[in-house]
């Protein structure tokens, strides 16, 4: 059994990973500081989900509030084995999941996304040091691949022209994990996400935008022609993968997709027939941080890490739908901006 140290945890992929975590048997402590930056409802219906679990702690609190984070490294200890020593460490490994996600309130607000997602890493990084924690899996993004890489993308292709900041957040926290294995050894795997979905997602995403203006009648928002293709990953499929980094890698970037992007306009036909109504589609203009597709390259991530997705879009989609209806009487009260 081993003791794992979860961040943002009332997130949408880290509430899936803390929750499979224990149901392995592991012990994990969960922080999250519930911030606004969507709905915390959902953020407190996932936190639910996990609250009076077997072998779960939560804390409130901020990843980038150093000294609040120094404090729980400095209190939480238990006996860890590497190679034939007991050692006496904070935590097994570190899942670094908390950050400020979304590509176009980047460009809106984009010092919360360096505090957030550059600053905050580094804080437990070198907590990580201070304490000998040996593994660190940080959540990182399909977005670093911008719009001129080939298709699918691989983890080897060129990440030095970000869109947004929020991919060049991320890009600066990759190159600082990279700097603490080089260092200091901490092995370091980087899961690079694409385009997540499933029930109690991010209302930002356009998947939950689709399902809950379609089913509330409201028109939905297409930016550009809905031509436009993404990598739509199911959750579940990704908290698996998520869980799966957790194996001693050394130092590896990894992409977490379908391996099957899908146009949007299928998508929202899809969402049209499950729920049985029909969309009133708003088209607006592109915006010049997104990219026109993503497709994520996962022949190393089976390599690796022996995982591949399981979950097919028309289901994932399925589930997704019944989650909203079950939970109508709040979740059409969301803000899908």
């Amino acid at each position: 059994m081993a003791h794992y140290l979860v961040t943002g945890v009332a997130g949408f992929i880290a509430s899936q990973v803390a929750g499979l975590l224990l149901a392995e048997g592991h012990t994990v402590v969960g922080v999250d500081n519930l911030n606004d930056a969507y709905d915390v409802r959902l953020k407190q219906w996932r936190l639910a989900q996990l609250e009076g679990r077997p072998g779960f702690t939560f804390q409130k609190l901020d990843i980038c509030d150093r000294s609040a984070l120094a404090e729980l490294f400095r209190v939480t200890h238990h006996a860890s084995r590497i190679t034939d020593q007991v050692l006496r460490v904070p935590f097994d490994a570190v899942v670094d999941l908390a950050a400020r996600a979304g590509v176009r309130q980047s460009v809106e607000n984009p010092w919360v996304y360096v505090e957030t997602n550059v600053t905050g890493t580094l804080n437990l990084l070198e907590l990580c040091r201070e304490h000998g924690v040996g593994k660190f899996v940080l959540a990182s993004t399909s977005s670093l691949y911008g719009k001129d890489n080939p298709m699918p993308y691989r983890e080897d292709a060129n990440t030095d022209h970000p869109l947004s900041p929020y991919a060049a957040s991320k890009k600066a926290a990759e190159a600082l994990c990279y700097t603490y294995h080089y260092l200091y050894g901490i092995d370091i795997t980087i899961p690079r996400y694409f385009t997540v979905y499933g029930p109690a997602g991010r209302p930002d995403m356009s998947l939950f935008r689709f399902v809950q203006w379609i089913a509330e009648g409201r028109p939905v928002i297409v930016y550009g022609d809905g031509t436009q293709s993404r990598d739509f990953s199911y959750v579940d499929d990704i908290a698996r993968g998520t869980v799966a980094a957790l194996k001693p890698v050394g130092f590896e970037v990894v992409n977490l997709g379908s391996d099957r992007p899908v146009v949007l306009n299928e998508a929202i036909r899809l969402v049209e027939d499950l729920l049985g109504k029909k969309a009133q589609i708003e088209q607006r203009p592109g915006h010049p941080a997104d990219v026109p597709a993503t497709w994520a390259d996962i022949g190393k991530a089976e390599r690796l890490l022996g995982w591949r997705p399981h979950c097919a879009f028309a289901d994932g989609v399925g589930c997704l739908v019944q989650w909203y209806q079950e939970n109508r009487e709040w979740a059409r009260e969301v803000s899908a901006w």
